[in-house]
């Protein structure tokens, strides 16, 4: 697992592992499958799972779900491929859903 010494971590809320950082957030105004989430422009500690095309509230996009490396809780998914080229923004990019992680200020 990799450690993170800060102030501002975000961690899976069932194992506690590190998965992002609150300086990587890109926007707190997502939706997820349970409610708010949020895109970070990186994530750590995490596996991605197999592609899929979704149709979510902003259009058909290539996703992948993300898991925490340690317990595997889904915690949201990644970006792969936006068909909109108002959305293209998003590739790349991961949305972590606020019921999945915790903020801890870790020092």
């Amino acid at each position: 697992m990799e450690e993170v010494n800060g102030p501002r971590l975000y961690c899976c809320s069932n194992c506690r592992n590190h998965v992002a950082l609150h300086d990587d957030v890109i926007s707190k105004a997502f939706q997820g499958k349970s409610g708010r989430a949020f895109l970070f422009g990186h994530a750590m500690n995490v596996s991605v799972g197999s592609k899929e095309d979704r149709e979510l509230m902003t259009g058909l996009h290539t996703v992948a779900d993300v898991y925490c490396s340690d317990c595997k809780q889904v915690l949201g998914w990644k970006y792969e491929r936006a068909y909109e080229e108002s959305q293209k923004y998003k590739e790349g990019k991961f949305v972590l859903e606020k019921a999945k992680i915790v903020r801890e200020n870790c020092q």
